[in-house]
């Protein structure tokens, strides 16, 4: 798992288990919690952080909406292991201006 910034690049199911546990983790939640929040067996998130290559997509999706996780795909150039974005993310500068202003 490689993180950039505040997001993580995903690219094995064990990157996917340790953002899921992570997550968990900062939310303070203990494995029983978080699955039963889930609708899953402890079980199947203990194998679910370990990386389980076939954890079912479906769980896996409600899992991290469960632990307020969203995914972005992101085209990765054949010469370039980092993401390729098309587009800047929207800034508004007066707000962003703003924020600096009242930093000491």
């Amino acid at each position: 798992m490689t993180p950039i910034g505040d997001n993580m690049i995903v690219r094995t199911p064990g990157d996917l288990g340790a953002l899921i546990r992570d997550r968990r983790i900062k939310l303070g939640l203990d494995q029983a919690s978080l699955a039963q929040r889930v609708g899953v067996s402890r079980k199947w998130l203990v194998e679910a952080e370990k990386g389980k290559p076939r954890a079912a997509v479906g769980l896996i999706l409600r899992t991290l909406r469960v632990l307020d996780v969203s995914l972005e795909v992101l085209e990765v150039s054949s010469r370039n292991t980092r993401p390729r974005r098309g587009t800047a993310p929207i800034i508004d500068l007066d707000k962003h201006l703003e924020s600096l202003r009242k930093k000491p």
